[in-house]
């Protein structure tokens, strides 16, 4: 049984790897994920890993509580991240900061390439703060969008020159 757990988890990490979108080289990059536990359903492309999930490739990485990744004609097409909070990093190009994402619960859509965070939500970039209850944040185009809900959205940029 660990042998097969141990060879579906080494086939999701290559499907994830062809589909995740960061750093040039990061498509390159194994990836690698570790948790405490991890369940796969064949049938419905579904496979969650629950405590202290672990997941990295090149510059990107997911920690959380519980993962689910969904698969739709074999490819990944969905990860999702929950935890308190879950956090979600990547550099987005080499000339740009890491970016750091903070929330309740993230999905990520590959195809789309965005991260939708929500509940408490933060998205800092080198010292520029973005909160909300929910934020987009657009990988390809390194573009964050905040959403206050009940609450106000609280943005805190910081001067170029004084990063």
């Amino acid at each position: 049984m660990l042998i097969k757990n141990s060879v579906a988890l080494v086939i999701i990490g290559l499907l994830l790897a062809q589909q995740s979108v960061a750093l040039p080289t990061d498509r390159d990059q194994p990836i690698h994920i570790s948790a405490d536990s991890a369940q796969m359903n064949e049938q419905s492309g579904t496979t969650i890993y629950t405590g202290n999930v672990v997941m990295k490739q090149g510059s990107m990485e997911i920690h959380a509580a519980r993962v689910e990744l969904f698969r739709k004609d074999g490819d990944v097409s969905r990860i999702v991240a929950t935890g308190k909070p879950a956090n979600f990093r990547q550099q987005p190009t080499q000339d740009k900061p890491i970016t750091d994402a903070f929330g309740n619960s993230m999905v990520y859509e590959i195809a789309k390439q965005t991260v939708t965070i929500k509940g408490q939500a933060r998205v800092e970039q080198a010292r520029d703060n973005f909160t909300g209850e929910r934020i987009v944040y657009q990988m390809d185009k390194a573009v964050v969008n905040a959403y206050g809900g009940s609450g106000k959205v609280q943005m805190v940029i910081q001067p170029k020159g004084k990063q």
